[in-house]
């Protein structure tokens, strides 16, 4: 049987609401009373009621971490990556709810479950979820995507970055070079697309003579995108991947014809 705060006030021989304020660390008279009392609950296994805990304070003490779509999301590391990240900062004060977006039913989103929802979206589908978690006014924070709403955004420059990895392969002296591109319909896509033809464009290149090969940010599709890059007679000097799994899985591709990273095909 749970052992309750009547009980820990018989064994120390003090009020109901002495040991109360002791437990929720508000002054209980003398300093050695309330040790007194904390040892005493420690040695008698008291738990907190969490429930009545959370409910006496208005919090909940979980996060709703959503997705845009867990089952089709770029790739199972982004998902870890960014549980990793909350973990980080929330230690054990917090749970944490992982939701897809695209599972969600309308008009269901509890205000007093959540102290707060961070927002991975990738799409501009997810507008009707991100109104409806405005609407009820659960703090929000969105990540990976500037959403256009009056929320903090943390996002990095996909854009900028793919740019920059284009960049790096150019100066490099190769022009022959094929791309394996991400899963269409995404943002994360459509700004790593334009930044590496910006890359080319700055340097009067034509970025339509460029092979691209869709795939969906998954180790398999990256492997048979490179297959069908590396099976041609004339293969590219360089590749340009636009996550590390897809990349790891090129690797892999050209170790199976013989061919060395980055020595053939960087």
């Amino acid at each position: 049987m749970a052992v309750t705060i009547k009980d820990i006030a018989k064994r120390a021989g003090v009020s109901y609401s002495t040991v109360s304020r002791a437990l929720n660390d508000v002054s209980a008279g003398r300093s050695e009373n309330k040790q007194k009392i904390l040892e005493i609950a420690r040695e008698m296994g008291y738990i907190p009621n969490q429930a009545a805990i959370h409910l006496k304070l208005s919090r909940s003490y979980t996060i709703g971490l959503y997705f845009s779509t867990i089952s089709k999301m770029t790739s199972p590391f982004v998902l870890h990556d960014v549980l990793t990240g909350v973990y980080s900062v929330v230690g054990s004060k917090y749970n944490v709810v992982v939701k897809g977006i695209d599972m969600h039913e309308k008009g269901t989103l509890n205000p007093s479950f959540y102290d707060g929802i961070i927002l991975l979206s990738q799409r501009s589908e997810d507008s009707e979820f991100i109104n409806e978690v405005l609407q009820k006014e659960i703090p929000m924070v969105a990540i990976c995507r500037v959403i256009l709403y009056d929320v903090p955004n943390v996002v990095t420059d996909e854009t900028k970055a793919m740019e920059k990895a284009m960049d790096y392969l150019l100066e490099m002296g190769h022009r022959e070079i094929a791309v394996i591109e991400g899963t269409p319909g995404l943002d994360s896509t459509r700004l790593r697309h334009v930044g590496w033809r910006n890359a080319m464009l700055k340097r009067g290149l034509n970025p339509d003579q460029v092979q691209v090969e869709t795939a969906n940010y998954r180790y398999s599709s990256g492997y048979e995108a490179a297959k069908r890059i590396l099976n041609q007679e004339k293969i590219p000097t360089a590749i340009l991947c636009f996550n590390d799994e897809m990349a790891f899985a090129a690797k892999a591709a050209a170790g199976e014809l013989g061919l060395q990273v980055p020595k053939d095909v960087p």
